[in-house]
């Protein structure tokens, strides 16, 4: 079943609004049609809504509500992935398997070792077609929320964001002790944010890393072998998900 995001005001007593892009997608990309079923989400309560598509247009479509399921598919922690900038396309890929992952918010970081360097005008690009890429894959795994593309921060800037967090931790290939690693993971169910930070395809600087040890985020060994930049943040994610789904 197709799976759409909705504002709370576009639900009215038994009958569900779509508008905007969403419109198109329905009519023409999956050519759906009166009486085919579709499920929604609000961004705000725990639940899905189940509607029944009874008229399209080219500026709206109009669907009968026909029941409401309580359906949480988010993590009881959220989870927020600092991602030093990469090379090429690989950012859409680890947005797009993050937000299936359970990631909460994304926060693009320039990194000393980041290769891609944007201007104002192209980061705001960047970001609109990242936040476009969150939403499509939060629409096909069921997510209740839009994971958020946050603006670029510097790696100073991102450390001082996540100040808050419950756990903050940084993979590092200097560091040692997996015994540590997975206390750090057994503890995971207690905290309700997670920050992680992912670096590119040359790593963190020993200057980062040591600010970023100063400021309480903890540098963590995955094991023995050297990951790249996108199979990095998978794997952390997974481990994370792994601990907290309920």
């Amino acid at each position: 079943m197709h799976h759409f995001f909705i504002n709370s005001d576009q639900i009215n007593e038994k009958k569900i609004t779509v508008l905007g892009n969403d419109v198109r997608h329905i009519k023409s990309v999956l050519r759906m049609k009166v009486s085919d079923e579709i499920s929604f989400s609000d961004g705000e309560k725990p639940v899905e809504y189940h509607g029944i598509i009874t008229e399209i247009t080219d500026r709206h479509i109009i669907c009968d509500l026909i029941y409401i399921q309580k359906s949480n598919h988010e993590l009881p922690a959220r989870v927020y992935l600092f991602q030093a900038l990469p090379k090429a396309d690989k950012m859409e890929l680890i947005i797009q398997k993050a937000v299936e992952l359970g990631i909460y918010e994304i926060i693009p970081i320039f990194s000393d070792r980041s290769v891609i360097r944007l201007d104002e005008k192209k980061a705001q690009a960047k970001i609109k077609r990242w936040q476009g890429i969150s939403e499509a894959s939060a629409k096909q795994c069921k997510r209740q929320v839009i994971p958020r593309i946050s603006d670029i921060m510097s790696f100073k800037e991102a450390v001082k964001y996540a100040a808050d967090k419950d756990i903050k931790i940084i993979p590092y290939e200097m560091a040692e002790d997996m015994n540590k690693t997975k206390t750090i993971f057994s503890n995971l169910k207690t905290a309700q944010s997670v920050a992680v930070f992912i670096g590119s395809e040359g790593g963190f600087t020993n200057q980062e890393i040591e600010l970023a040890k100063t400021a309480g985020i903890s540098p963590i060994t995955m094991g023995k072998r050297i990951l790249r930049t996108e199979t990095a943040g998978f794997v952390i994610l997974s481990w994370i998900m792994y601990q907290l789904e309920e």
